[in-house]
Formats: structure tokens, C-alpha cells, sequence
């Protein structure tokens, strides 16, 4: 080993040693944890994955409504998910989506229930599960929040079918 490094072996060895502990000190820094609860986002992404594939194997999925615009607060909160023959709707940016395909995640007993029947703008820029939050009201919200919110309003758009606007106040 000397001979084709110019180092004693007990040198090279110490200096490879502290090579690999630099690497997986560093690398052990910047990988995702592994430990502790993941992220909102994450957890809802997941769950609300999992939701459609088992609501894609039901029977008899509730039928897809077309409310129009104009529709009233009042009137989406009949649509929370607690009367099983209408369909599940939400609303994000005063955009209402019909989310029936999730039922087990936004409809009763589901993890993010809080959301069905309202627009839950505020709640999901701010990822909240405050009552205070579960509106459509955007103002104070920062800017990344308001980013936040543009990222669950194209995810939605994607993946569920636009089903009317919230009446504007």
C-alpha cells in the first residue's frame, strides 16, 4: 500500500475511516427522516390515495352532480357526506369538487371530514384543522400559504370533477 500511495497503511485507513463517517454524517443530515410523523401534505396524499382506490372498487359510488354556479354556503354544507344518497363536495378558492371517490378520507369518520360541505381554502393553505380556519377567507395568509393553497387547488382540479362555484358574498 505504501509503495503505490506514498502512505503508511495506518494513515490511509484513518483518513478512508473519516471519509465514511463524513458521509453518512452528512448524508444521515440531509435524507428525509425517518423518525416522527410525516408531514400533513404527505399523510393527506397517502390517505386520500388510498380512499380512491377503494371507492374505485365499490358497487355503487354516489352519482356526480352538477350544481352550477351560484351555489350558496348554506347549501354546500348539505353535501358534507352525513346524508349517504348525495354526493361528497368540497370547495377550494370557491371551486366545489365533487370528492366522492375519497369518501372513506373526507366523508364522516374520515380523517379529514372537517373539509366536506365547506370551502376549506384558509384551513388547507394554512394546513389547519382549526374551526376558525375552515373558510373560504384568504386574507393575511403569506404568501407561501397562498403557494400552499395553488398546490391542493391543481391537485383537486386534477383529480376530482369541478362541480360548481360558491355564490361570492
Amino acid at each position: 500500500i505504501e509503495s503505490h500511495t506514498g502512505l503508511p497503511p495506518i494513515v490511509l485507513f484513518t483518513i478512508i475511516a473519516l471519509l465514511l463517517g463524513a458521509y453518512y454524517l452528512v448524508s444521515g443530515i440531509l435524507a428525509p427522516s425517518q423518525i416522527g410523523a410525516a408531514p400533513l401534505s404527505a399523510i393527506i396524499e397517502e390517505e386520500e390515495e388510498e380512499a380512491a382506490a377503494a371507492a374505485a372498487a365499490a358497487v355503487d359510488p354516489p352519482s356526480i352532480v352538477e350544481l352550477g354556479d351560484q351555489v350558496t354556503l348554506l347549501e354546500l354544507a348539505a353535501y358534507d357526506g352525513k346524508d349517504s344518497s348525495k354526493p361528497l363536495l368540497m370547495a377550494i378558492k370557491g371551486r366545489i369538487y365533487n370528492v366522492s371517490s375519497a369518501r372513506d378520507f373526507y366523508g364522516p369518520g374520515g380523517p379529514y371530514a372537517v373539509f366536506a360541505g365547506r370551502d376549506a381554502s384558509r384551513a388547507l393553505a394554512k394546513m389547519s384543522f382549526d374551526e376558525g380556519d375552515l373558510c373560504g377567507d384568504l386574507d393575511g395568509l403569506s404568501s407561501q400559504q397562498l403557494e400552499v393553497l395553488k398546490d391542493w387547488e391543481s391537485k383537486f382540479a386534477s383529480k376530482y370533477p369541478r362541480v360548481g362555484a360558491v355564490k361570492p358574498k
